[in-house]
């Protein structure tokens, strides 16, 4: 697919306070799952009707776990989810939950980095789904060239990481020190010139960061990164078969105006939606579902 960057006008960007809503996983064991989310990643339940439960923080859902054990585990170098990031505001929130998910029995630690953005932590849950735990380094301390923001993977040490922002108090309760959101959705798929044509040039989310043909960051209101897409696990991958693991991804645009906006250009490039004035799905080239709805939905 080529690109068209001539399609994307300044009105058709995406608000720059547009953020992420919550992640729905498709699982087949919804009692492990929520169990990992409550009690590891320290999220509490918000809702559980029949076979949904919803997990976050307050009144903000994180994760929504949808029980379809009639769907088989995704088979290696299928599109989908690479993680769900779930970004805290400060250094003491962040290092609570992560002793809190390292002492949980059997939790999968697969690393830490320093991204200069932010620092951050990594895990699978029980299903194999990644997830990344972080906090933001203030933006004043992001560095910014021709348009694109510095990022690296630097070696962060997680011992001395909770030496200095573990406390009493988040050891004993990680959810009394605030809130928690997705901060930003990272994908795997079959290629980077496709993912910049549908979320950059149809989407309308602006290019913050790209690695070659292997990853591309983007973002509205020059956020680090709202949602990524790589290839490392998945190059060539086409659309997925309905599978376990990520059913749908949740994006919140200011006002309906800008959900009505959206649909009609998403119409005008001949994509298949399902809009209902304040919502609006559709899939992106590898079959991901994608809902974007107004904040006041």
């Amino acid at each position: 697919m080529t690109t068209t960057p001539e399609l994307i006008t300044p009105k058709d960007l995406l608000a720059a306070d547009t953020s992420m809503g919550a992640v729905t996983l498709d699982v087949a064991d919804l009692d492990v799952m929520t169990a990992y989310y409550r009690d590891a990643i320290a999220l509490q339940v918000l809702s559980s009707e029949g076979s949904q439960v919803t997990l976050g923080r307050g009144t903000e859902p994180v994760v929504i776990l949808r029980h379809s054990p009639e769907l088989k585990a995704a088979t290696p170098g299928q599109a989908g989810l690479f993680h769900t990031a779930i970004l805290y505001d400060t250094q003491e929130a962040l290092a609570a939950t992560v002793a809190t998910a390292a002492q949980y029995p059997g939790v999968r630690f697969v690393g830490s980095s320093d991204h200069l953005v932010s620092q951050a932590f990594y895990f699978d849950d029980p299903e194999g789904n990644g997830i990344e735990l972080y906090w933001d380094r203030d933006r004043t301390q992001w560095s910014w060239t021709h348009g694109q923001v510095e990022m690296s993977t630097l070696y962060l040490d997680p011992n001395q990481f909770l030496r200095e922002h573990l406390t009493e108090q988040g050891l004993a309760d990680p959810t009394a020190l605030g809130g928690a959101v997705v901060g930003h959705v990272h994908l795997s798929v079959g290629d980077v010139a496709t993912a910049q044509e549908f979320y950059v040039h149809r989407l309308g989310f602006e290019t913050t960061a790209s690695v070659g043909n292997q990853a591309l960051f983007v973002s509205a209101g020059k956020y680090h990164h709202h949602m990524a897409m790589n290839v490392w696990n998945s190059r060539g991958a086409g659309p997925r078969q309905r599978t376990l693991g990520l059913g749908q991804v949740d994006i919140v645009v200011p006002t309906a105006d800008e959900v009505g906006a959206l649909t009609e250009r998403m119409k005008h490039f001949g994509l298949q939606t399902r809009d209902d004035g304040r919502t609006v799905s559709f899939d992106d080239p590898w079959a991901n579902l994608i809902n974007v709805r107004s904040a006041d939905a």
